[in-house]
């Protein structure tokens, strides 16, 4: 789905609904080529007209099928999210009317793509970590070796509880300079 930024605004103050069944398949593993398999993004949302332009809205839901990031077997990731952009046209160059944390996205040519702004989004959205089913079940057990090991995160804070500073022996005089009476 496409619209310009002038169709957007002939719409006045009436905001344009849209929910639809997006197949953008083809366009995400160009861009993210270890895809192995996905579902058509349900997206569904409104673009309003208001004092700083084209504002839009949109809640989307999609199940992707990647690589896991322990294992490279397929790994189920299913995202929910939702995206508040606004969308100026690339003529405008002043865009200090807009919050910092705002965002902003500027169209080359005044081209308003759903698909491109739905597949933008996911990226966004897929995290660095991906695991399968059974990796995220399983017993966590980790490589170890000689005066080595890894741990999990909650482990490595019992650690840190567990042990006692250890001082060098070369400084251990100066914890005495220190002392209050």
């Amino acid at each position: 789905m496409k619209w310009s930024l002038n169709e957007l605004r002939q719409a006045g103050s009436q905001p344009i609904a849209f929910e639809e069944q997006l197949d953008v398949t083809s366009l995400l593993k160009s861009r993210l080529p270890e895809l192995i398999d996905m579902t058509k993004a349900k997206v569904s949302g409104l673009f309003s007209v208001d004092s700083l332009g084209v504002l839009g809205y949109a809640k989307v839901e999609v199940s992707l099928t990647l690589p896991s990031t322990r294992s490279l077997e397929p790994a189920q990731l299913t995202l929910s999210f939702d995206l508040t952009e606004h969308y100026v046209s690339h003529h405008e160059h002043d865009l200090s009317r807009f919050d910092d944390d705002d965002v902003v996205i500027v169209l080359d040519e005044d081209i308003l793509d759903l698909n491109e702004v739905v597949v933008d989004n996911i990226l966004l959205h897929i995290p660095m970590q991906i695991l399968t089913e059974a990796e995220r079940t399983a017993d966590q057990t980790f490589l170890e070796g000689d005066d080595w090991q890894v741990v999990s995160e909650a482990r490595l804070e019992e650690i840190k509880k567990e042990a006692k500073p250890v001082v060098d022996p070369r400084l251990a005089k100066l914890g005495d300079f220190f002392k209050e009476d």
